[in-house]
């Protein structure tokens, strides 16, 4: 079996040697470039939860560093957007992305590889949590499964994708559009629940297109789910599990749970911009966001769940998603094969409008 510490090696492979020359420059001091270097970060992350992304991870990191850190945000698409029309050189130092887009970015050579070396905590985290497919590694973790009124379903009930061919329950179901991260791992699942693959995008499809006139609506964002639900316009759809969180904890009538067959998870990732300058600061803030300390705070206060084993997950997740918190692999979960996503999503989406939702 591979050893934690080769598993990380193999994301600094690609490392240049500007990169490292960069990181030995910052490490020994040499000149003020490198002391400048070792003072600032430009954070890009996501739009939403930056408060307590600040309280988790950045303001104990500045504390202990004595690095400042500047946050950019916006969505997924945007922000990539933004660094390929810069050439990978936008200014930003790390990026907090979905595994999606962080794929997106790699076909286009927008990151550089992360040194191990320069990142201890690296050697900690889980198996699925480094890829040979992307440069940086995973840093938190959402499971797919199926968020239901648990007082119109039980959960054997919702964890089967028979459910949505139940014209008993028609109209009251709903199906996340592929285009986002919550329909991708969906169409995988019925896929491999009904296919050959996760890949097996003609199964998939035509299993949907089945399904569709018991589904009051291909829904694009979480809220719509989670609106539905609430107002008993649905009983079940698909989704992420951090989406289920504060509905169970508000004491709605609300549950998740993992569907019996194609259980996929999606993780978000630390990458760093091909044209990044502050690496020395960028590699230590990596490092802390993957170490016990910070994995337990963000668990706590983010509601993401952890890469590092050793941090601990609060009870506001666990009534989420039980005992698969502690390993989602040996509960039957997996990453899915981002490149060959990349590779079909255009086609795909365009099937899934004629095939599945609009048929």
């Amino acid at each position: 079996m591979t050893s934690p510490r080769t598993r990380a090696a193999k994301l600094s492979a690609a490392a240049s040697v500007a990169v490292t020359a960069a990181l030995v420059l910052s490490g020994c001091g040499a000149d003020a470039g490198s002391a400048d270097d070792s003072q600032t970060l430009v954070l890009s992350t996501f739009a939403f939860g930056v408060e307590d992304l600040e309280e988790a991870i950045v303001k104990p990191f500045e504390e202990k560093t004595g690095i400042s850190v500047e946050i950019e945000t916006g969505s997924n698409a945007d922000r990539l957007s933004s660094l390929e029309l810069a050439g990978g050189d936008s200014g930003v130092d790390v990026m907090l992305m979905s595994d999606f887009y962080a794929a997106m970015g790699e076909e286009k050579q927008l990151f550089q590889a992360v040194d191990a070396d320069a990142v201890p905590h690296l050697a900690e985290i889980a198996d699925f949590a480094t890829s040979e497919d992307f440069s940086g590694p995973s840093y938190s973790y959402q499971l797919n499964g199926v968020m239901y009124r648990s007082d119109d379903l039980s959960a054997e009930q919702a964890a089967s994708w028979d459910l949505y061919a139940d014209s008993s329950y028609a109209g009251r179901l709903a199906f996340p559009d592929i285009s986002t991260t919550g329909g991708q791992l969906s169409v995988a699942a019925v896929a491999d629940s009904y296919g050959s693959d996760a890949y097996d995008i003609d199964a998939a499809l035509s299993t949907i297109g089945g399904w569709n006139p018991n589904i009051l609506k291909f829904v694009s964002s979480s809220t719509e789910i989670t609106n539905l639900l609430v107002q008993g316009e649905i009983v079940a759809a698909p989704t992420l599990n951090g989406f289920a969180t504060d509905l169970i904890a508000s004491g709605e009538p609300i549950a998740w749970t993992a569907t019996d067959t194609g259980k996929f998870m999606a993780t978000n990732r630390v990458m760093i911009p091909a044209g990044a300058e502050h690496l020395d600061a960028a590699h230590q803030f990596i490092d802390y966001l993957l170490s016990v300390e910070a994995q337990t705070a963000s668990a706590e206060l983010v509601g993401d769940l952890p890469v590092n084993p050793g941090a601990a997950v609060p009870e506001s997740l666990t009534n989420v998603v039980g005992e698969i918190a502690e390993d989602p692999i040996a509960a039957g979960f997996s990453t899915l094969d981002f490149p060959t996503i990349v590779a079909n999503y255009d086609s795909w989406v365009d099937r899934f409008a004629r095939e599945a939702s609009s048929k």
